[in-house]
């Protein structure tokens, strides 16, 4: 079970790693600002889903085969957990909609919301142990 569960947990930081070639690789920083927006997105949409890929390992059991909603994911967390409910509102508002939408380039903002990404996924790996 251990050994699933470590697995699982590197794949969604293979998701944040992925994330930051997408950056480093196409999306071309200059003085502070990533200058491709539809890289800045995509590296955006991909750390996200890291996010959402460890939080659904905490689900018990997992809901497979269903679109799960923002929604769906708060109604976890307010059960859960109320301090990390907050941290996923923080990275649902950063990675997802500033800049997995909106293509929010500034270099400072996405490393925030890489980090938190990061974070949240270390917690929930603690949490499966």
């Amino acid at each position: 079970y251990f050994c699933k569960m470590n697995t699982a947990i590197k794949e969604a930081n293979r998701y944040l790693t992925n994330a930051k070639e997408i950056l480093s690789e196409k999306a071309n920083r200059l003085n502070g600002i990533y200058q491709d927006k539809k890289y800045v997105k995509m590296a955006g949409h991909t750390a996200y889903g890291g996010v959402l890929f460890a939080l659904d390992l905490l689900i018990n059991p997992p809901k497979k085969g269903s679109i799960k909603t923002v929604d769906f994911y708060r109604l976890f967390l307010s059960k859960y957990d109320k301090k990390m409910l907050a941290e996923f509102n923080n990275i649902y508002d950063t990675l997802h909609l500033s800049i997995g939408y909106d293509g929010n380039a500034d270099a400072t903002i996405v490393k925030r919301g890489m980090d938190m990404a990061k974070e949240f996924i270390e917690k929930v790996a603690t949490r499966l142990n």
